[in-house]
Order: C-alpha cells, then structure tokens, then sequence
C-alpha cells in the first residue's frame, strides 16, 4: 500500500511511518514541524520506501499518484502543546481533518482519524467504552484540543454517511516510549526527566487520578489492525490497566534508580481524574490487546531519554 500520514514525524507517526515500511508498504510522511521532529524519522531517508513533505494540512493538499490510506496524526497532542498552541490545535482538527477527508475522497482512499481517550473529557463513568459520550467543558483550558477531536470525529462521520468513504477512527489512550519529546508536558516524560537528573517529581494533585499506558509498540499494531478492518465508527485502542500517577510516579523512581523527592502542586483545570479504557471493541473484532507490561515499556524508554538528555 502507499501511505500517507500527517504528522507523520510526530511521537506516534513516526513509529506509524516505520512499522508501515517495515510491513512493505510505502509513506509519504507529511508535516509541518511545529511539534513533530524530523529526527524522529531521519533512519527513513535511507529507504526508497520513505517520503517526506514539509507541509500544513489545514491548506488544500495535492501528493499526485495513488493513496489506499490516509492516516491523519497532525495535531499537537500534549497539554503543554495545545495551550501553547491553542489556535492551530483548532485549526488542525478542523480545517486540517477537512482537508485530509477531501483528500482521501478524492483518491479513493480509506481514511484513519487519530482521535483521543480526551473525547470522554472528566469521565462519569470508568472505564469508558464507545458509547459514552463524555464530560466534556468546551470553553475550558483543553477544550481546544477535546473539542477540536469530538469535531474531527463528527466531520469523519459525515463523510462516511453522506460520501460512503471508508473511515477508521481510533481513539487513542496514553502512550509512551521513544520518540517523546522530554519537554512535551506529560506524565511520563516529566517524571523520566525530573528522575534522570535527579530532581524533584511534579505530581499534580493527590496523585490519586489514573492512566492507563499503553507502550508505543502495542498501540501501532492496534492501528494497524483496526486500519485493515472494516470498522466505521471509534475504537478504543489503549492499555485497560489502570495506574494512579504518585503510583507512576513511584515506578518511574525505581527504574531510573532515582535520588527524586516526589512533591505536589496544585492539580491543573479539568484535569481527568480517570482514564481507563473498555478495550472489548478492539479484543473482539480486531483480535487486539496490549502485551508489554508497563515495567518493561518504562525500560525500554528510560534507555531513550538518557540517550536525549545526554547521560551515560
């Protein structure tokens, strides 16, 4: 297949981009650098299975030739990210999932929207499957990015109703591992900086409120599954183990043979105090569930971010 994937340089597209050629297939791998690295992908050049184009897709897109998929990951994806960037996140999951369904129209293409467990906002109900809804505040701090999603979603749909196309839409829970920026503002890179270098562990709150994490490689496979089936409507694609954040915060000490004092400061607007998902969707039809457990994931990504902060 040839595939394109926007945000193609980004934590996520990156692994997509290399599991895609290591199955054979052929990327195209677009993006416009605000928060994707083209580090991230530079193993690729050396393919003829790899191409790279600096763009934004909130512009009308033209890449000639054939395209059996569309993958579109653009967005910036962190909160740290989307509220120093609250404009384009909007922009990206608007305009730029507009454009990308055209784009897929046009080529006949099946189209995979790169959704979020932040769909389900502060959820009521834990864990959240489907068919929830979500508690969501649209005109809150991270309402740019829940809501830039829930309309992504809402466009795809229409398109799948009214022009027949072919959609995925997977909805994506925490995920880590290589390619994570160290300043993108999450859990995981946070403490795996905070730790490395001996400095205190931020944790928000009590520490009380849950993720689930699910390591890169488990999440790629569930994509890439959920892509060849014929699902029109969210999947859930995460890890259903459930881990409070002093918990994390905890295992992150260990793994990194830390000095770390963890502290506490006050707990962000809207932050969730669950995040959990029903996954029977995915084991069901896809034939999918994660395998890596989180001590082993937290293994491999301490070897990552040493190498990025420079300690042997």
């Amino acid at each position: 297949m040839r595939i394109v994937i926007t945000g193609g340089c980004g934590f996520l597209g990156s692994h997509l981009s290399r599991y895609f050629i290591e199955k054979g297939h052929y990327v195209v791998a677009i993006d416009n650098l605000l928060t994707g690295r083209i580090e991230n992908v530079s193993d690729l050049f050396k393919t003829s299975k790899f191409e790279f184009v600096k763009y934004d897709v909130t512009n009308y897109i033209h890449i000639p030739g054939k395209v059996d998929a569309v993958l579109h990951f653009a967005s910036p994806a962190s909160p740290a990210d989307y509220m120093r960037y609250p404009i384009p996140t909007l922009k990206v999951g608007a305009l730029g999932t507009h454009k990308v369904l055209g784009f897929a129209k046009e080529k006949k293409a099946v189209f995979m929207l790169a959704s979020t467990s932040e769909v389900y906002g502060d959820p009521e109900v834990n864990p959240q499957p489907e068919s929830y809804w979500g508690n969501v505040n649209p005109i809150g701090p991270r309402g740019v990015y829940d809501e830039a999603k829930r309309f992504a979603e809402a466009m795809s749909m229409a398109y799948h109703r009214y022009h027949k196309l072919q959609i995925r839409i997977a909805r994506i829970f925490n995920t880590y591992g290589p390619n994570m920026r160290i300043s993108d503002g999450r859990a995981i890179p946070n403490f795996m900086t905070q730790a490395l270098k001996n400095k205190p562990i931020t944790v928000y709150g009590d520490g009380k409120q849950t993720r689930s994490l699910c390591y890169v490689s488990d999440l790629v496979e569930g994509i890439y599954k959920l892509l060849l089936s014929d699902i029109n409507t969210p999947v859930n694609i995460g890890n259903p183990e459930e881990i409070t954040l002093l918990e994390l915060a905890e295992k992150v000490k260990k793994v990194t043979k830390s000095r770390s004092k963890i502290i506490f400061k006050p707990l962000p607007v809207d932050d969730p105090k669950v995040r959990r998902p029903d996954i029977t969707m995915a084991q069901k039809h896809l034939k999918w569930k994660p395998k890596i457990a989180l001590e082993d994931g937290l293994g491999k990504t301490v070897e990552y971010f040493k190498k990025e902060l420079g300690i042997k």
